[in-house]
């Protein structure tokens, strides 16, 4: 991976941006697509759009979201301990005794609490943790001192960053999605540095937000930017790992490529398009089928005003929703030449409608 490409993808990472709270992840975003794209906008609801051929008739819409899971300060006790809700899906278990830092009136940091083994009932051993029964300790000692650095609402983030590992992989915080948004700004880059764009076609590369709360972002800028055709991009869940069965959850390895999705959430002809792309650019590629709707944006873009023409591609992603989301760059990397592929195949004449291989 380029060095440049590598410092914004290690920055973004680093962005404390939980849903609603994405502003240090846009800024980011905003600055390093302002090097190549022609207009650089930020919206009402927060999304940052980078474009290329802003005025186009033809419009392609790319979405990678920038908000992470996180937590939210509820309610600050007598005893100065910090009380939380999670924003997006948590499983409570990860949280335990991890160290947080808690974004107030300056960046403090705490640890989540809870009560030691050894001091558990033989019954509550047997139980999973429940965030409601968690807190967060940052060394206050009542309510008015907590209150000098803390308000209710703060967003509250896992202290972990971005660390390379052996070969390709890096693990980090929030792969899910900064990950997306880095693949969406390195395609748009490789279309205005390499070309192969038609003139007549434009390309609106989203940094999204709100996803893990509803793909809010997606719908508000789906329907203003009325593109014809879009991709999605997100991390998928990578089955390579022990115990875990493939019969039930598909394969999908770490390091033998993106993944392309099919099914309902998926337009046929785009899946065909980016399959094609894909071959003929001799990018290795993974399929995974989904039976319904996806739990992504493209299930917000795919229903946006008369219908888009929506394709959902992805990294394979180990130990989602963790501080230790862990992915390989060389699947980042043909993940932005995938898309950017497929960006090079649309013309004003290609047809998204849905037809038999004869008709």
């Amino acid at each position: 991976m380029r060095p440049e490409t590598l410092e914004f993808m290690r920055a973004l990472a680093n962005s404390p941006s939980p849903s609603g709270f994405e502003q240090p992840a846009a800024a980011i975003y905003r600055a390093y697509t302002e090097r190549f794209a022609d207009l650089v906008r930020t919206d009402v609801t927060g999304n940052v759009i980078a474009a290329l051929n802003p005025d186009a008739r033809v419009r392609i819409m790319l979405a990678g979201h920038i908000d992470e899971i996180g937590f939210l300060v509820h309610h600050i006790g007598d005893d100065g301990l910090l009380r939380f809700s999670g924003i997006g899906g948590h499983d409570d278990v990860t949280a335990v005794g991890q160290r947080v830092w808690v974004h107030g009136k300056k960046r403090i940091p705490g640890v989540v609490g809870s009560r030691a083994f050894h001091l558990l009932s033989p019954d509550e051993q047997t139980k999973r943790p429940h965030i409601k029964n968690l807190w967060i300790d940052i060394g206050a000692t009542s309510r008015a001192e907590a209150e000098e650095v803390v308000r209710l609402g703060d967003p509250i983030t896992y202290t972990e960053t971005f660390t390379p590992l052996m070969g390709d992989r890096a693990t980090g915080r929030g792969f899910d999605n900064t990950a997306g948004a880095v693949i969406i700004a390195e395609a748009l880059r490789l279309l205005k540095e390499d070309g192969g764009l038609h003139r007549s076609v434009g390309v609106h590369a989203v940094a999204t937000v709100q996803e893990e709360i509803g793909s809010r972002g997606a719908q508000t800028a789906t329907y203003a930017i009325e593109p014809v055709t879009g991709l999605v991009v997100d991390m998928d869940h990578a089955t390579d790992l022990p115990s875990l069965d493939e019969a039930q959850h598909g394969s999908l390895y770490v390091g033998k490529g993106p993944s392309i999705a099919r099914g309902p959430n998926i337009a046929p002809v785009v899946f065909d398009l980016v399959t094609a792309a894909a071959e003929e650019e001799g990018i290795p590629y993974q399929v995974h089928a989904f039976a319904a709707t996806t739990p992504t944006d493209a299930n917000a873009m795919q229903v946006s005003r008369a219908g888009v023409a929506t394709g959902l591609v992805g990294v394979p992603l180990r130990y989602m929703h963790t501080p230790s989301e862990t992915l390989s760059l060389t699947d980042v990397e043909n993940c932005a030449r995938l898309v950017a592929a497929y960006c090079r195949r649309i013309t004003p004449d290609t047809d998204f409608t849905p037809r038999l291989p004869d008709g």
